[in-house]
């Protein structure tokens, strides 16, 4: 449902930071028209269902892992992997996981830009590094095996992550995983339960494109100027304003031909 929100609408005239969500910055990195709708003012995409699936896949591989967070062991993934690493036990890991109020945070100076995120995990290594985790899920009859079955968002997620960990002063492995849980459709019948294909895939993250996105976010919303239609990163146009644009067209043609009658 599309709406218009109230909240968390950037004013350039406040000298207060400007609290961003790691979703955010992926929302101006896909588009930055849409991104200045939503964030100067509030006017949001249409969002899709929501993936509940996902969420209690995601919530039950929290569950599991934290079995051994506790115990200070290896889970088994880990091991047929061979990841040398243990869950990383710390006072503000739900903190860090509660993206919609808190999650890992840092206030970058020259934008005065807050930027946040919630990670699902969080490993370290024997060096001491940390290693970010996220856990997906899907259903395909080719399951993602490798980095280059990752989506680019997934990809920018996992950088975003690295980034505010390093920034909050923590020693940070480049590699990070994607706990990636692929559901069985080919089972011979449902039985009242979803069997799962569990695979880790390393991603080596990049980051040296954040603080040069973020200078672009601060620049384009202190700015008078709506971004133009078609100027998505990826390359192509925008499909939502492509959307608008037509269906604003159209609109204001019916009513001035209305206003004739």
């Amino acid at each position: 449902m599309a709406f218009k929100k109230t909240w968390g609408i950037f004013d350039p005239a406040s000298n207060e930071p400007y609290r961003v969500s790691r979703s955010k910055i992926d929302l101006f990195t896909e588009c930055p028209r849409c991104a200045y709708l939503d964030m100067r003012y509030g006017v949001k995409r249409p969002s899709g269902p929501s993936f509940t699936l996902n969420n209690a896949v995601d919530e039950l591989f929290k569950r599991e892992f934290d079995t051994h967070r506790a115990k200070g062991e290896a889970h088994p993934l880990m091991k047929t992997y061979g990841v040398d690493a243990v869950p990383y036990a710390h006072e503000k890991l739900e903190e860090w996981r509660d993206a919609l109020k808190r999650g890992v945070s840092y206030h970058h100076e020259p934008t005065n830009i807050t930027l946040r995120g919630g990670i699902d995990d969080v490993w370290v290594n024997p060096a001491g590094e940390l290693i970010i985790v996220d856990y997906k899920a899907t259903s395909k009859k080719e399951g993602p095996k490798t980095e280059d079955d990752l989506y680019d968002s997934y990809k920018r997620q996992m950088e975003v992550y690295q980034w505010l960990f390093r920034k909050n002063g923590f020693a940070v492995s480049p590699t990070g995983y994607f706990v990636y849980a692929n559901g069985d459709s080919d089972a011979e019948a449902f039985d009242g339960k979803l069997e799962f294909d569990v695979v880790l895939i390393p991603y080596t993250g990049k980051d040296d494109w954040i603080e040069p996105t973020l200078m672009r976010l601060k620049e384009t919303l202190v700015s008078e100027e709506i971004p133009p239609v078609g100027t998505a990163f990826g390359g192509g146009p925008c499909d939502y304003c492509t959307y608008r644009e037509a269906a604003g067209k159209t609109l204001l043609t019916l009513h001035r031909a209305n206003q004739k009658k």
